[in-house]
């Protein structure tokens, strides 16, 4: 059996996106990097004690910064391939929807290292969820109507 794709002229949109957030994982990279060196915490110690973090604000900064980014690697690879697929049917919106989800990356990070610590990233946690859902019922759908096509 030979599955023949053929791709909407808008999917570069979708490509563009997906492209897009490889940067925002540099992004998130060389928030924690700076805050590692800030906060003097060697390599390989991955997060500082609540000890440590509790007597220094660049401590704690450098976990919050560290647990951005944990975050954003745990969550990428489900998100791309939601964006993947469902651009298949759905380019446009997914490129849309993609695009809110990088906004939202960059602003839980921001947040997440702001003074307001774990608190900051609700605004950016809850567009992203609520981007990667919208996304993720969309490849389901998209997948449906393909396997019964």
């Amino acid at each position: 059996m030979v599955l023949t794709i053929t791709l909407p002229t808008e999917y570069s949109y979708v490509l563009a996106v997906a492209s897009s957030s490889f940067l925002l994982g540099t992004y998130h990279y060389i928030l924690t990097a700076v805050a590692r060196g800030k906060a003097k915490v060697p390599y390989p110690v991955a997060y500082a004690s609540k000890e440590e973090a509790d007597k220094d604000p660049a401590v704690f900064k450098f976990n919050c910064a560290q647990r951005a980014q944990s975050n954003f690697v745990e969550n990428h690879s489900g998100w791309l391939g939601a964006l993947l697929i469902s651009g298949l049917r759905f380019p446009v919106a997914s490129a849309g929807l993609g695009a809110v989800w990088v906004v939202a990356r960059v602003l839980y990070g921001q947040g997440y290292t702001s003074k307001k610590g774990p608190k900051g990233r609700i605004l950016g946690s809850s567009l992203a969820s609520l981007t990667d859902l919208s996304l993720r019922v969309m490849a389901v759908y998209t997948t449906v109507s393909m396997v019964l096509a």
